[in-house]
Parts: C-alpha cells; structure tokens; sequence
C-alpha cells in the first residue's frame, strides 16, 4: 500500500516517532560532512522525487531538494505555472503521469483538497510540503528541536501566539498524537477552527490572552501574521499586537523555555528582535531540522522506517 504524508495522523504516534529518531541519528551521522555528501548507506539511491511548488519556497525547496539527494537520489523542481497544471490540466491527471515518471512527489499548494486528490490518483507517495489546512513537515522538524534542546514530548506545554493558521492546525494534531499540550491565544477573528482544536485528542484548546497562554509554558511558538498571497492588512495587524511575543510575555514562560518559529519572521511585528535572536530562541536549528525531517518523512513514505 503507497504511504503519503498528508497530514501527521497517515503515519500516526509510531510513524512520528520513528521519523524523529531517523532525523536525529541522521544528523548525527553527518557532523561535519560537507552538504553534498551522500550518507554512507544512501538509502534512496536510484529515487526520484518530483516537487511541485505553487507557493513561494525558501525552506521547502532547499531542504526537500539537499534530502533527496543525500539520500542518494536525484529531484525534479517544477513551478506549477511553467507546467501544464498551471494552464487547467486536472489534479488527477497530473498525478498519474508523474506517478510514471517519478518515485515520489511533493507538492506545495494552497487548497488542501489539492493534495488529497494527488494521493487519492498517485501510484507513488505524496508529501503535503504544505497546505492553507495544514504544515506536517514543518511541525517533523519543530518536534526534532525541541527533543534535541533535551526534553521529551509528552507532558510538554506549547504556548502558540496569534493566528491560528495551519502550522498551529498541525502543532494540535501532533499534541494529540505525541501526548503533549497546546494552549493558543489567538484574537478574535483568527481563531483556529473548531475541528482543528479536536484533532489535538483533547490536549489543545484555545484561551483569551496571552500570558495565559505562556504561562508555565515550555514552548512558546508563533508565526507570521501576514501568511503568504495575503494583503499586508492594517486590521490584521493591530488585531494582532497583543500577541506579539516579547520579552515580558517570555518572562511569564517556565525560566528555561524555548521559542519556535517557523519563518519568515518579521521582527517587531509577531515577536520583538530580543526574543528571537536572543539565547532562547531556537530557530535556526529549528530551520536546519527541516532538511533532517525532510529526509525521515521520505524514508517514511518509502517504508524504510516506522
């Protein structure tokens, strides 16, 4: 049966869990190696992975193009207006006739109805990279950072500040599946959807303010305001000002917290330039994890882990 990864929930607690320990003794493995290095046992040698990008990329391009080939094996990056899926050919034909061509396919697309029609016509796996519903390889390498800065899942308490977008969707199913707690504070307008709060299997929900939401915390996580094909909306933004991850709102966290965030960030705007590049902010290993998840979810959807 072909694995996709559309959501967390397709590999479920066991699959999550054998994806961390893979990126984490993966990128053990290659301390000090040069990026272009293949890893000793290249495991997907021969592979080819086609990515489809209908979204802008920095961090998905990059790390899914350098996982691959560590991997052993070779990518197709195609920009959907330079293909035929771009002038009006269907989903569902696409699918089918990269499932001749290629090993696997990624695609980073708004509409989440997009990528449940890919794998529902693929004959190879399918990787959400990501959808306006849901982020699951991004929260892969938030998870490896926060066990990598020495804690374990369960029993943790995620503090997530302002929208309530598809990277907190994914964080609420990941707490319900790896035993840990989300609590968000997100203004009015912005909340997350009720059935996004029910895929954290009761561990998620939703508070008025935010140093409730931090207090105690281990984590403490936002994202951009403004995501990306949205106007830089003046409403939006004052909305979401009392969100704003600051120092003071870090004080209120347990001492030794962390803060998360996916990036792009925009300093002075979801969190003040003291908090994220100050000594608790673990973005850049957290940026660095998405080529190591990247490279897990891929041995995943070939069934070579979990």
């Amino acid at each position: 049966m072909t694995r996709h990864f559309l959501n967390l929930s397709d590999a479920g607690p066991d699959g999550v869990a054998a994806m961390l320990a893979d990126a984490i003794d993966r990128k053990a493995a290659r301390a000090g190696w040069p990026k272009g290095k293949v890893d000793a046992d290249a495991p997907l040698s021969g592979r080819v992975l086609a990515m489809i990008f209908e979204k802008n990329s920095t961090r998905t391009r990059v790390s899914f193009d350098m996982a691959i080939r560590q991997l052993g094996g070779t990518s197709i990056v195609m920009d959907a207006g330079q293909m035929q899926l771009g002038r009006g050919e269907s989903v569902a034909d696409t699918a089918r006739v990269l499932s001749a061509f290629v090993d696997a396919i990624m695609i980073r697309t708004d509409d989440h109805a997009k990528v449940v029609e890919m794998a529902e016509y693929a004959s190879v796996p399918v990787i959400n990279g990501l959808t306006d519903n849901s982020h699951p390889c991004q929260i892969v390498a938030d998870l490896q950072a926060i066990i990598e800065s020495g804690r374990s899942l369960p029993g943790l308490k995620v503090a997530w500040l302002g929208d309530g977008n598809n990277v907190l969707a994914s964080f609420m199913e990941a707490a319900g599946l790896m035993q840990f707690d989300v609590v968000a504070a997100c203004p009015q307008g912005f909340m997350p959807s009720d059935e996004d709060v029910a895929l954290g299997k009761g561990r998620a929900r939703v508070v008025g303010t935010a140093k409730e939401a931090v207090e105690g915390a281990d984590i403490v996580v936002t994202d951009t305001w403004i995501s990306m094909g949205q106007a830089h909306a003046d409403t939006k933004l004052a909305a979401m000002m009392p969100f704003q991850v600051d120092a003071a709102l870090m004080a209120a966290a347990k001492p030794d917290a962390k803060f998360l965030h996916c990036l792009p960030a925009h300093r002075g705007e979801e969190v003040t330039a003291e908090v994220i590049d100050g000594p608790q902010s673990l973005i850049w290993p957290e940026a660095e994890n998405r080529l190591h998840a990247q490279k897990a979810i891929l041995r995943w959807c070939f069934g070579q882990i979990g």
